[in-house]
C-alpha cells in the first residue's frame, strides 16, 4: 500500500473552505466545513494521511515534509482554486519528484483533459465517485487498470479510461469520522450558523432536484440519492459522541436530506434517543408533520436554498418549488423552533433589477433567522454553465469566478442587466435585510442572551465590515 496524502491544500488569506467544495472564495464571513469528500477515501486506505490545511493555517512549509515522505498525494481541487493547486502540485513535485499527484474534484471530473494539459505537474485525475478508484491506486494497481480516472501514459498522451461504476452500497464505506478524530482538529471548523463545537458529515450522495447551478449532483453525486441504512448512521452518530464530547451540533451535509422523509423521520427518531442536536440541508416543501417529527428529536436548524423570490426564475433554474409553498413551509419553521438559515443568489437567469428587488422584499418576508446571498457561478459542467455559452450570458475567455485577491466576481450578465449590478445587489442585499429594526433586535436579545453569540456576533460584524470593505476595493 502506497504511503498516502489527502491535502486540502494551502490557499489565500481569508479562503472560505465551504465543504470544501463550494466556496474557494473570500466571503462576508470566514467558515469551514469538513474536509469529507477527502476523508472518505482516506478512511479506506490504511496508514494514510489527511491535511486540511486553510482552517489549520498552515503554509508549505508545513506540508512539504509530509508530501516527501509520501509515495501517492491526492489533491482535492475545484474550478476557482484549480490554478493554485496547480502551483501547489508543482511546489510538491519539485521537492519530491518520484511522488505521484492526483486530483479529485467537480473540477477535474468535468475537465479531465483541460486539467491534465493545464496542471503538468499532475499524474492523473479521478472523475465521478473517487473514493475505490484512488485505493485501487494506492494499492499499486496500474493506472491502465483503474477505471474513472483520465492519465498520461509512457509517450505523454492523454487516455481516459472507462467510467467507474456508480457506487450502490453506501454502507461499504467506512465511517469518515474516524479521520477527522486521527487527523484533524474540529475546533479549526467553523459555520456561524451552526453550534460550535460542531462535526459534519453525509448520510447519502445525490438530490432528485434539477437545478441547473448546482454543481455536485450534475457533476459527482448524480439525481439520486443513494443512502447509507439508518443503521450505519446511528452506529457512526454513537461513534462521534464517543469521540467527540464536546461537540455542540451534528451536521448532514446531504444535498437534501429531506428527499426521502420516511428516512429522515426515522433517523430523527434515533437521534431524539441519543439527545443529539443536529442540523441539515432541506428543500423549503418539507410538510409540517414531518417537521414536526424532526424538531421534537432534536433538529435545530434547516439550511435551506431559496434561490429567489421571483417565481419564473425559479421555473428557469428548473428549482420544482412554488413560492407559496416556500412562504408557508418557513411559516411552519417559525411556528415550531426550526431556525433557518437561507441561501439565496442573484444573477440567475431571468434577474433583472426588479426581481432582484423582488427577492430582497421576499427574504424580508419570510424573515429566516440568518442569511446567505451568493453571485450565480456558472461552473463548468453544469447546464448553467451550458447555458450561458450559448446565450452570450458568459465571456468564456473571461469567465473567472473570484479574482487574484480570492474576491466571488460576477461572472454572468444579461442585456438588461450588468456585471456590476449584480455585484453591487448583494452588498444592497445584506444591508436591507440585517439594517431593519425588527432583525437588529432580533440580534441584540439574541446577544444578550448568549455571552458566546455576543462574541460570534461581534467577530461576524467585524469580519462582514472587512469583507464589504475589499468588494470594493476590488
Amino acid at each position: 500500500m502506497m504511503k498516502t496524502l489527502f491535502l486540502q491544500p494551502p490557499s489565500f488569506d481569508g479562503f472560505d473552505g465551504g465543504a470544501g467544495s463550494r466556496y474557494q472564495a473570500k466571503r462576508e464571513i470566514r467558515s469551514f466545513w469538513f474536509p469529507t469528500w477527502l476523508a472518505q477515501p482516506a478512511a479506506l486506505i490504511p496508514g494514510s494521511k489527511l491535511i486540511d490545511a486553510p482552517p489549520a493555517n498552515l503554509g508549505m512549509a508545513d506540508v512539504l515534509p509530509h508530501s516527501n515522505a509520501a509515495d501517492l498525494v491526492i489533491i482535492h481541487t475545484s474550478t476557482p482554486s484549480f490554478a493554485n493547486d496547480v502551483k501547489v502540485a508543482a511546489a510538491i513535485k519539485a521537492s519530491n519528484p518520484r511522488v505521484i499527484i492526483g486530483m479529485i474534484g467537480a473540477k477535474v471530473a468535468v475537465q479531465a483533459k483541460e486539467s491534465l494539459e493545464q496542471g503538468a505537474p499532475v499524474d492523473f485525475v479521478a472523475r465521478n465517485e473517487f473514493d475505490f478508484t484512488i485505493k485501487e491506486i494506492a494499492e499499486g494497481r496500474a493506472f491502465a487498470e483503474v477505471d474513472g480516472i483520465s492519465y498520461r501514459d509512457e509517450t505523454g498522451a492523454i487516455v481516459h479510461n472507462k467510467d467507474r461504476t456508480i457506487l450502490e452500497d453506501m454502507d461499504s464505506l467506512p465511517f469518515v469520522s474516524d479521520v477527522y478524530k486521527r487527523d484533524l482538529r474540529m475546533e479549526d471548523y467553523f459555520i456561524g450558523y451552526l453550534l460550535h463545537p460542531y462535526v459534519s458529515l453525509y448520510t447519502g450522495r445525490g438530490c432528485k432536484s434539477r437545478c441547473t447551478f448546482c454543481l455536485w449532483p450534475q457533476t459527482v453525486g448524480g439525481h439520486r440519492y443513494r443512502t447509507r441504512s439508518v443503521e450505519h448512521v446511528i452506529a457512526e452518530v454513537r461513534q462521534i459522541k464517543r469521540d467527540f464530547p464536546q461537540m455542540k451540533e451534528l451536521f448532514f451535509d446531504d444535498d437534501t436530506f429531506t428527499d426521502n422523509l420516511p428516512r429522515a423521520e426515522a433517523i430523527a427518531r434515533e437521534l431524539g434517543k441519543l439527545g443529539v442536536t443536529w442540523s441539515c440541508n432541506a428543500k423549503a416543501n418539507v410538510p409540517r408533520d414531518t417537521l414536526k417529527v424532526l424538531r421534537e428529536n432534536g433538529l435545530r436548524l434547516l439550511l435551506v436554498g431559496y434561490e429567489s423570490g421571483n417565481q419564473q426564475i425559479l421555473h428557469n433554474i428548473k428549482k420544482g418549488m412554488r413560492i407559496e409553498v416556500a412562504r408557508q413551509f418557513t411559516k411552519d419553521c417559525h411556528d415550531l423552533g426550526i431556525k433557518i438559515h437561507g441561501t439565496f443568489i442573484l444573477g440567475l437567469p431571468g434577474e433583472t433589477q426588479e426581481t432582484i428587488r423582488e427577492t430582497i422584499q421576499f427574504a424580508k418576508d419570510i424573515n429566516p433567522h440568518t442569511i446567505q446571498v451568493s453571485l450565480a457561478a456558472p461552473y463548468p459542467g453544469t447546464f448553467l454553465y451550458d447555458q450561458a455559452v450559448e446565450n452570450g450570458w458568459l465571456d468564456i475567455a473571461n469567465a473567472e469566478l473570484i479574482d487574484d485577491h480570492g474576491i466571488q466576481i460576477a461572472p454572468l450578465h444579461y442585456p438588461n442587466l450588468s456585471h456590476t449590478e449584480i455585484f453591487e445587489g448583494v452588498e444592497v442585499f445584506y444591508r436591507k435585510f440585517y439594517f431593519r429594526a425588527p432583525k437588529i433586535m432580533s440580534i441584540l436579545n439574541e446577544m444578550v442572551r448568549s455571552p458566546q453569540m455576543m462574541k460570534r456576533r461581534l467577530r461576524e460584524g467585524v469580519e462582514f465590515y472587512q469583507f464589504l470593505r475589499e468588494r470594493h476595493a476590488a
